[in-house]
Parts: structure tokens; sequence; C-alpha cells
């Protein structure tokens, strides 16, 4: 297995085909910024990091670029790591915005640790919009950040100019989702029972990525990049968090199809190439036959946005142009 996919397949854990979105609902307050970057350097050539106080937590974010926002929103244990090509890719044309989702490496809570509300982790989306400026959003989220990004789009319409929701794992709109239900289930008595490992060798199962899995649970035989091994070290350390805390509601979200509807803003649903037969396709396929609207075909499968990030970042480019 190559670096790259290595490092992949350990930090996409919760947002290949299984559901990562919310439940529950938490207005937050608008927030106040604490803007610490670090040095000062090409916002094209490189990211700018900084900190944003939100109720209850502390966001950690990245900005790069210059031109409309482009806010990039990750799923499951996901972080602003992962994005590191595509944001660079589109950097050129997009003030792009990566951040780590409250929970998440190094976001962190104001005290104890706390569920996963998905109207709070759409509020902090609205946070960030709201911090960077420069009027109304482009939104790409992948997996469960698509569907933050979809409940982003309903509670705070002003604040995004369209999305791209990337293979949503909108089960409950499935005609019938006990399936995927019970499956979730059984992984979280898994965690609770054996814990994260066991929990974790039966997510790779589930989902066909023993190899991933059998990868995940050593050491790589090479010697990986500096920022690919710390995206692997935070991420890996999300696991704990997903399982006991997130993945459950998470999966129970259903997306407001009906404000949604509405048109505006625009939403594209976008589905890998690759995908096709795959569990999240049927997910995401029901997402766009409640719409009403036609799914758009991407490069690569759940994870193209990273090793095909270049023809990715173009399908997102036009998209968002189109």
């Amino acid at each position: 297995m190559s670096n790259r996919s290595f490092v992949l397949a350990a930090t996409v854990v919760g947002a290949l085909a299984l559901p990562i979105p919310g439940t529950l609902a938490e207005t937050a307050t608008k927030p106040q910024t604490e803007n610490q970057t670090a040095g000062d350097v090409s916002m094209t050539n490189a990211s700018k990091p900084a900190t944003l106080k939100v109720p209850g937590a502390t966001l950690y974010y990245e900005v790069q670029g210059s031109g409309p926002t482009l806010l990039i929103i990750p799923g499951g244990p996901q972080d602003a790591g992962v994005f590191a090509e595509l944001a660079q890719r589109l950097a050129d044309r997009y003030t792009v915005v990566t951040y780590d989702p409250r929970g998440n490496s190094r976001s962190s809570f104001d005290g104890e640790i706390r569920p996963l509300l998905m109207d709070q982790q759409a509020d902090d989306a609205a946070a960030l919009i709201e911090a960077v400026g420069s009027g109304p959003a482009y939104v790409f989220g992948t997996s469960g950040g698509a569907q933050i990004g979809l409940n982003l789009a309903a509670r705070h319409p002003k604040l995004v100019q369209a999305l791209v929701a990337h293979e949503p794992p909108s089960m409950m709109l499935m005609d019938d989702p006990s399936e995927a239900v019970a499956a979730d289930k059984a992984l979280y008595d898994t965690y609770v029972k054996d814990g994260v490992d066991a929990a974790m060798g039966m997510f790779f199962s589930m989902n066909g990525l023993e190899e991933a899995g059998d990868a995940a649970e050593a050491p790589p035989e090479f010697e990986m990049p500096p920022e690919e091994a710390e995206t692997f070290a935070r991420v890996s350390g999300n696991f704990e968090y997903w399982l006991a805390h997130g993945m459950l509601p998470l999966s129970l979200y259903t997306p407001d199809v009906m404000t949604l509807q509405t048109g505006n803003p625009k939403i594209v649903v976008a589905i890998g190439e690759a995908s096709a037969g795959q569990p999240i396709e049927e997910m995401s396929l029901a997402l766009t036959n409640k719409l009403g609207i036609a799914p758009t075909r991407f490069p690569g499968d759940h994870m193209g946005f990273g090793p095909q990030a270049a023809a990715f970042a173009e399908a997102l480019h036009s998209s968002f142009a189109n």
C-alpha cells in the first residue's frame, strides 16, 4: 500500500460507506475571533492557521488563497490536513478555508467532551464563514461533512452561495433504512463491548477495507512525510470520539428536504464514478430523489478528493461555476 493510500485509509474512517451525520438542535450565538497566525506566509502557497472561539469550543482552521470563500467540511473523524492537496489546487481561485470540526483533532471543547450535535456543527461552519468574510461562501462537504453542509444550507441559506454535497450518507431518506441503522448500532455495540480496535476492524470489514484495516493496525514500512504523519496521528486519535459520541446521533440525521427544495442556495449532489453500486451511492441517490435533481458524477470514489485531487478540484470548480 502506498503512503498516500495508507494515510487516506486511516483518515477517512467513518466517512467511507457508513452514515456519519447528526441530530439534535443547539443554536449558537455569534462568536468572537482569535486569530493566531503562524508567520507571514503567501496565501497562495501556504495555509495560515488560526483559531475561532465559538460557544462551548475553540475551532482550529486554516486559510489560503484568494477569491471568493470556499469552506471545506470534513467527514467523520477527518480534519483539515486530509484536504491539503485539494485546498492548494483551488487556492488560485478561492480563499479556501479548511478546519477541524468540533471534537476532532485541534478543535477543543471548553471543559468536558460532549456528543456531536448536528445543528451545533452547522452553526460552527456558519461562524467560520462569517469570520472569514467576503460574502456568501461556496461550500464543499464530503460524507458526514456533506450532511453538515446540508444542515448549514437549510438553516443559514444567506451564508451559502452553493453547496456541493459529496456522497452524503443520507440513509434516513432511503425507502427502508432499517438495515443501515442496524449496522451502525452493531458497530456501536462492538465498540462498547470490545473497544476501539475491535470496532474499527468491524468497520473495515463491513466496507470491504480489510487491506486498509491491516495497514492501520501497524506502523507503515516507509518513511511518511512529516505533514502526513501528523495527520495520521491526529485523525487516528479521533476514532474513539467518533465511535463513542458521534456515530449514532450522526447516522440518524435527516436533511430538511422541504427547505432545500427551494433552490436557494443551489445544491449539487456529487457521487464518485467509482462508487457505482456501492451502499454510499444508494444513500446519496436517496437525497437526489427527494430533491428532484440529477446527481453529478465526480472523479474517483468516496475518497476521490485525495488521490485524484487535480481532477476533483476541476470538477468542483466547474460545479460552482455552473
